[in-house]
């Protein structure tokens, strides 16, 4: 996976460079004269074309541009934490008027708001930076013993085989049974190990199984679970990693789900759903945020429940009443359908993090 990841990256980084020699190899003016830190250019300095207002008309690029470390600082953090006035705009309505944003986006108001995809990236990119710095990361290492109900099982047959010697040669039919129990345990143990479906009681008497259905393919299910057995917290750290690397998967897993609400409404397409979906989870990402500082300060566990109760239902409501112009009623269903999605791709993401984790 992570030379895939590399051929990707090492592509993108071609077609920038292309892009970027391409432009350099246009006509550039020969004065640059500066005043106060900035270039009093007649002339646009990227393509050459005479200059009519603040920017080149034919390229785009701002005139008088700067040469002073003032400006450079402010550049870089524009580009770092991307803080223009449209973010200001943005968040306003992605928190209380969701369904204005994305209709006024897909309708054509680009320059005014940040975009989806944008906004995406920066959300979750800053979600995963602040569960470093508050400690919502993997543990490095976890009671293996206790990660699964191996342990139970082996307590068990522990309990048993000192039953059997207390028993000893006076009681053949409770011997017996206990040699029956032990060997039924031993290979529930087996099991386990293999990463197979197993079954068997624990000391208690309760019954304890488990039916390994990851993927529903018995290969990749059984590499899986030997993996988590072999070394919980690498794959743990893993699933961290991989959930952050592949986040930008939630978008094509949940667009299908959206589209299933709508197919019968024409005038609504796939961009539709996905910006719907790239917002919606860019608002997701933010308020994980504040939740995971709410927690890390102390804030009462009434607070943040009640955050992560309502808060969600209630902005998925608004943005779907806003961004398809939909009724009270008509909206109410979507949001219980949809709710019952969300589930399902969780499910479908947390798959695929997992299959990624074991090859």
């Amino acid at each position: 996976m992570s030379e895939i990841g590399e051929a990707l990256g090492t592509a993108v980084e071609g077609g920038l460079f292309a892009k970027a020699v391409g432009k350099g190899s246009q006509t550039q003016p020969e004065h640059r004269e500066l005043e106060d830190g900035h270039f009093a250019e007649g002339a646009c300095l990227n393509c050459g074309t005479e200059l009519i207002g603040s920017h080149c008309h034919s390229c785009g690029q701002k005139a008088h541009l700067h040469r002073t470390v003032g400006a450079f600082m402010h550049d870089l953090l524009h580009g770092a934490l991307h803080f223009e006035g449209k973010t200001w705009k943005t968040l306003p309505m992605l928190a209380f008027k969701p369904g204005e944003l994305t209709r006024r986006y897909i309708e054509g108001e680009r320059k005014r708001f940040v975009s989806p995809m944008a906004l995406f990236l920066f959300s979750i990119f800053l979600m995963f930076a602040v569960f470093q710095v508050v400690g919502l990361t993997a543990p490095s290492e976890i009671d293996q013993a206790g990660f699964s109900a191996r342990a139970k099982a082996v307590e068990a047959k522990a309990a048993l085989e000192q039953e059997r010697g207390a028993v000893g040669e006076s009681n053949p039919e409770r011997r017996a049974e206990i040699d029956d129990q032990i060997d039924g345990l031993t290979t529930a143990i087996e099991a386990i190990d293999a990463g197979e479906d197993y079954a068997f009681r624990d000391k208690d008497g309760n019954r304890q199984s488990q039916s390994i259905n990851l993927t529903g393919i018995d290969l990749i299910d059984q590499g899986i679970v030997k993996k988590w057995r072999s070394n919980p917290g690498l794959m743990l750290y893993k699933l961290q990693a991989n959930s952050y690397k592949f986040s930008w998967l939630l978008i094509p897993l949940s667009v299908p789900f959206v589209w299933l609400l709508f197919f019968w409404k024409r005038r609504f397409g796939a961009y539709d759903h996905a910006i719907f979906v790239t917002y919606s989870i860019a608002f997701m990402s933010l308020l994980f945020i504040v939740i995971s500082v709410l927690v890390k300060i102390g804030a009462p566990e009434w607070l943040y429940g009640t955050m992560i109760a309502f808060i969600p239902p209630i902005h998925i409501y608004k943005q779907l009443r806003g961004a398809y112009a939909l009724r009270r009623r008509s909206a109410i269903w979507r949001l219980a359908v949809l709710m019952i999605f969300i589930n399902i791709v969780a499910l479908l993401f947390l798959q695929l993090l997992l299959l990624l984790g074991a090859f």
